[in-house]
């Protein structure tokens, strides 16, 4: 029996290091590569064709919910496990349209992971429960251009700076952030920024 292929992506090399090691203990198992962003990861991907991607989500150069939704538009029948330690129902939300077939908390027990790396291989869902409910009844209101606008104003990008950067007018930059307050009922971005990161929509 052939064992199921895994790329394992995270930016930190001791956590790394530690799951390729765990993995590493399963009769079927095989991690094929490891990554240290998210374009190496896709490149390895690419390269390798593992069954199983399982991926942090804040990476540098590409995020995981952004690997997962590339994976996913190039139809490559790879599959992905999104292990975090956000434990926040709007990025269980994303990783689910983003294309993921798990949400796993870095938190819990080891031996789940590997679970999880097989219940997913044979084409099942694994996401955590109490997570789950939640996302259900907390949805995301910001659309994806509003998200990506006040994401930059998060970082202290300017007006026509975002603009610029997303070849927009001002004015409708001005526009999908003044929406974006409104939705999440901030007096201004900077709030508007933290609420949107404290649920996981940012």
């Amino acid at each position: 029996m052939k064992p199921i292929r895994v790329l394992l992506a995270e930016d930190q090399t001791m956590v790394l290091g530690a799951l390729a090691a765990l993995l590493a203990l399963e009769d079927d198992i095989e991690v094929v590569a490891q990554a240290r962003n998210g374009k190496e990861a896709l490149a390895a991907a690419l390269s390798q064709r593992p069954d199983i991607v399982i991926t942090d989500i804040e990476m540098p150069q590409m995020t995981g919910l952004e690997l997962a939704a590339e994976l996913q538009s190039r139809q490559l029948g790879m599959r992905v496990i999104i292990l975090t330690t956000f434990a926040r129902a709007g990025y269980l939300s994303r990783a689910m349209t983003s294309g993921a077939s798990g949400y796993i908390l870095k938190d819990r027990p080891a031996k789940e992971l590997a679970d999880a790396v097989r219940r997913v291989h044979q084409g099942l869902r694994v996401i955590d429960p109490e997570l789950a409910a939640e996302a259900w009844g907390d949805p995301d209101p910001l659309t994806t251009r509003e998200r990506q606008i006040l994401r930059l104003a998060a970082e202290g990008q300017s007006t026509g700076a975002i603009a610029s950067e997303l070849h927009l007018s001002d004015g409708t930059v001005r526009n999908y952030l003044s929406e974006a307050i409104s939705k999440l009922g901030a007096a201004n971005r900077v709030e508007a920024a933290r609420i949107a990161r404290s649920r996981g929509w940012l």
